[in-house]
């Protein structure tokens, strides 16, 4: 019994990178994990999921800016949010684990554990796309095709590992790659939605409210243009009984309002215009919810637990632009922010200040170096410049200010490395060594920062520089981000519990070349460019975790960005009419919440609906 039980274990799920001599031939199974062993191979339904949760009901939530398209995967027009819901992958992520991958679309993979250069999907016979016809291979190549030659330049470089896409049958399609180093690719490719050719080779880039044919458990419902998009379940879903879709996607219908700014989204949650808000404003948290529905017991509070990154929220610096270049004037800058003052004036203390890019994670480089991280940076030691070389080998700790709001040695140590990179004042005035004004214009898109942003370029005033805050509307905010056009902005870096591939469009020197890519800082970087490769070709959890360190330390120590403010965790209101199993470790995980009628019916009472 227990031979059995350990043959079908390795039959059904087997870590990539960890498959021993004796079986290393191809073989077929059900479940990937990368450098780690996919838990729930066999369970009927994931642990966070009701098998018997309700269906019906309504999740609404809010949304930011405007809309002009429903196809996410081009490189223009501005994408209505949510269209996730339209779409199946091959495969689909567990939220309790680092990265593992269970059957969607495709039903099984074939790989060969000794040459992880291909991999083969085998598509479900039964998956249907909305309109009744089969998802076959033709779809799934033409998807890619899409992607790596028309999608935007930050997706063509994540997939840059695939050489081709063949058509082996109508049930599988086989990527072959480059080269068999990053063993993450063969995951990566199941993670993308898969669209009908028919709709790709009719629509794919034009702007459109009208979506590509998916295969997904919603329908576009309802498109009120700039205000509001809907989404209705398809009741003939072809995948509602897969283990993954077991006790997900209860609602009938998930609505995004729109809204200009964050206040005003405020208030329409209060009125109920929409019932579920991740709650990211500190002082709505702290003081915000006192108003009558709140008395009255309609809504809930529920600050959500996260073993993920907090994501890595910083005032970057386009290191394409000239000023920027001298380690000492991004240092400078980093010093005049005042996140003490910041926190207790504004956030009633709420927010942690990010020490790392993999904040509040296993991933995040803590104290000095240790012995295995040290093995791999001294050869990268003689490419730094001296100060990142020192801030790499120190236990990182950003400054801390007294709160006071004056910032005063932070100011004087910012004056002091300005000078030391060769500025100088003229009647008042900060220079750059070449004579030219030390200007600084930072972009930005709606108001919700700007209370933040402010203070901090009150800050860079006073060390002399000529700063300005430019509001733009927010398709011209998106084509200056494509196009790098901005001196410093605000960007949001997430992190998965596995960094991989992905981290070369983050902080690559291709990335950094190519327009549209996610390199917005444009780290160019030889040594960042060899750990984010070693990242990528990681065998061994262990190896992800002291790489990831690695990386992050460089990052630190190059002072690319001002780190501003983060939370451990998500913080959520929501009103009294939606409920959730044990949540997942990872993730709000909102697909598995569903809504309570009986709730929902007083709630519908209270607004007088």
């Amino acid at each position: 019994m227990i031979k059995n039980i350990l043959l079908k274990t390795v039959l059904l799920s087997v870590a990539i990178g960890w498959i021993p001599a004796s079986i290393a031939k191809p073989i077929t199974i059900t479940a990937l994990g990368h450098n780690s062993t996919a838990k729930y191979v066999d369970v009927p339904y994931m642990p966070y999921a009701n098998p018997k949760a309700p269906t019906g009901g309504t999740l609404s939530l809010d949304a930011r800016g405007t809309f002009n398209a429903a196809n996410k995967w081009m490189t223009t027009g501005v994408a209505m949010i949510g269209t996730d819901y339209l779409y199946d992958t091959l495969m689909t992520g567990s939220l309790n684990e680092a990265f593992t991958m269970y059957p969607q679309l495709a039903n099984k993979v074939t790989y060969d554990p000794d040459d992880t250069s291909w991999i083969i999907y085998h598509v479900d016979p039964s998956a249907r796309f909305w309109d009744g016809t089969p998802v076959t291979s033709a779809d799934v190549k033409a998807t890619y095709e899409a992607l790596l030659t028309k999608g935007p330049m930050f997706i063509r470089s994540y997939l840059g590992d695939i050489k081709k896409v063949e058509i082996v049958d109508k049930q599988r399609v086989k990527f072959t790659f480059v080269s068999s180093d990053n063993k993450e690719i063969l995951l990566t490719v199941g993670q993308f939605p898969v669209f009908a050719k028919s709709s790709i080779d009719a629509d794919f880039e034009k702007i459109s409210l009208t979506p590509l044919m998916g295969s997904g458990p919603y329908k576009l419902g309802r498109v009120e243009a700039g205000r509001s998009v809907s989404y209705v379940r398809d009741p003939d879903y072809w995948g509602r009984d897969l283990m993954v879709n077991r006790g997900r996607y209860n609602f009938d219908k998930i609505k995004f309002v729109y809204y200009q700014s964050d206040e005003i989204a405020f208030e329409g949650f209060k009125s109920g215009q929409y019932r579920f808000r991740p709650e990211n404003k500190a002082s709505n948290w702290a003081t915000g919810y006192n108003f009558p529905a709140v008395t009255a017991g309609m809504i809930d509070k529920e600050a959500i637990s996260s073993q993920n990154p907090v994501p890595m929220q910083g005032l970057i610096m386009n290191m394409r632009r000239p000023l920027f270049q001298d380690i000492r004037v991004r240092q400078a800058l980093s010093a005049a922010y005042d996140f003490e003052w910041m926190n207790k004036t504004l956030f009633h203390d709420q927010y942690e200040r990010l020490q790392s890019f993999f904040h509040g994670s296993e991933l995040a480089a803590l104290g000095t170096p240790s012995k295995a991280e040290m093995k791999i940076i001294s050869p990268l030691l003689p490419e730094l410049e001296p100060i990142q070389r020192q801030g790499v080998l120190e236990a990182w700790q950003l400054p801390t200010t007294d709160g006071a709001g004056f910032n005063r040695q932070g100011l004087l140590k910012a004056r002091q490395l300005l000078l030391a990179a060769g500025f100088y004042y003229d009647d008042m005035k900060l220079y750059q060594p070449d004579g030219k004004p030390a200007q600084i214009e930072i972009l930005m898109t709606g108001d919700t920062l700007s209370r933040v942003l402010l203070p901090y370029i009150r800050n860079i005033e006073r060390l002399g520089f000529e700063a300005k805050l430019r509001q733009v509307d927010g398709p011209q905010y998106y084509e200056r981000m494509r196009s790098y056009d901005y001196d410093m902005t605000v960007d949001v870096f997430a992190q998965s519990l596995s960094p991989g591939a992905e981290q070369a469009s983050y902080w690559g020197s291709a990335a950094a070349k190519q327009l549209g890519n996610n390199n917005t800082i444009g780290v160019n970087n030889k040594a960042i460019d060899q750990v984010t490769q070693a990242l990528a070709d990681a065998k061994s959890r262990d190896e992800i975790i002291v790489y990831t360190h690695v990386l992050d330390r460089l990052l630190r120590a190059g002072y690319y960005l001002v780190p501003l403010y983060g939370k451990s965790g998500t913080n959520v209101a929501y009103w009294n009419q939606y409920r959730h199993a044990t949540l997942p470790t990872n993730a709000v995980g909102i697909d598995y919440w569903w809504v309570d009628k009986a709730a929902e019916a007083k709630v519908d009472k209270y607004l007088g609906r």
